[in-house]
């Protein structure tokens, strides 16, 4: 049965201080490393109907947030030694002119519904940087052979799943059909993407769906890669905390 794992990256430094990161590159905070070596303790006490080794191939974005997540994870399951694959498809969502900016202070200026479609409608970009804006994160060395036409300006939801599909299709699709246990370390909306295709949502659904960080979400599917079920490693209560968090960060504060 072929088994994939999501997996959002530990609380980064821009998550604690409730900015929009997108691109980018910050760390992790102390609680977010400690949340991306609790993953690796969940998926290593998970009772697994399979033998051998946890996963046999891993995927993850340009962005140290979640390469340093999978990391940990993975030394915790002392797995460090799978090979991991890095693509900027598995980036998160670029917020262009918001990158940087605080939520609870955009909300207070802009409105929490204005701040809610630019977070999660699923057409609607942010605003966008001026094509040589030095502030712009895609321009960033790093890039330099990314299979893009230009450098994106800003991304809606739907721009990230359009992206992020040839590699579910060309690299992370084909590993499960082989009969690799995958597991992608990645951002929120790159994952809501992945989940949205997985379990068939809507437009109007992805925009409800919040992916905590750090806890584990499991995918048992059948040949087609169609989901048998899916679950967090985490009980009701801890999952439905993590998640009010992060539907919480886009609400003007008091």
């Amino acid at each position: 049965m072929p088994t994939l794992v999501l997996l959002r990256h530990g609380q980064s430094q821009w998550n604690l201080e409730n900015r929009f990161t997108g691109w980018k590159d910050v760390p992790l905070s102390e609680r977010g490393r400690s949340e991306a070596a609790d993953a690796g303790r969940r998926l290593s006490a998970h009772d697994w109907d399979h033998d051998g080794p946890l996963f046999d191939v891993a995927y993850t974005s340009l962005l140290r947030r979640a390469i340093e997540t999978l990391w940990l994870a993975l030394e915790r399951m002392e797995l460090m030694w799978i090979p991991v694959h890095r693509t900027w498809r598995l980036n998160e969502r670029h917020y262009g002119k918001l990158t940087g900016l605080d939520k609870a202070e955009t909300a207070a200026r802009h409105g929490e519904e204005q701040v809610l479609v630019w977070r999660r409608s699923y057409d609607v970009p942010p605003p966008p940087f001026d094509v040589d804006d030095p502030a712009n994160p895609s321009l960033d060395p790093r890039y330099a052979d990314a299979d893009f036409t230009a450098p994106p300006l800003a991304e809606s939801t739907a721009d990230t799943v359009e992206r992020l599909m040839p590699c579910w299709e060309g690299s992370i699709a084909p590993a499960l059909r082989d009969g690799r246990r995958v597991l992608v370390a990645a951002h929120g909306n790159s994952l809501r993407g992945l989940v949205k295709h997985l379990d068939g949502l809507g437009e109007e659904e992805i925009v409800g769906l919040n992916i905590p960080t750090g806890i584990p979400l499991v995918y048992e599917l059948d040949d087609e890669l169609r989901p048998l079920r899916s679950f967090y490693l985490a009980d009701e209560s801890e999952l439905a905390a993590a998640q009010k968090t992060v539907a919480d960060q886009g609400k003007a504060q008091p």
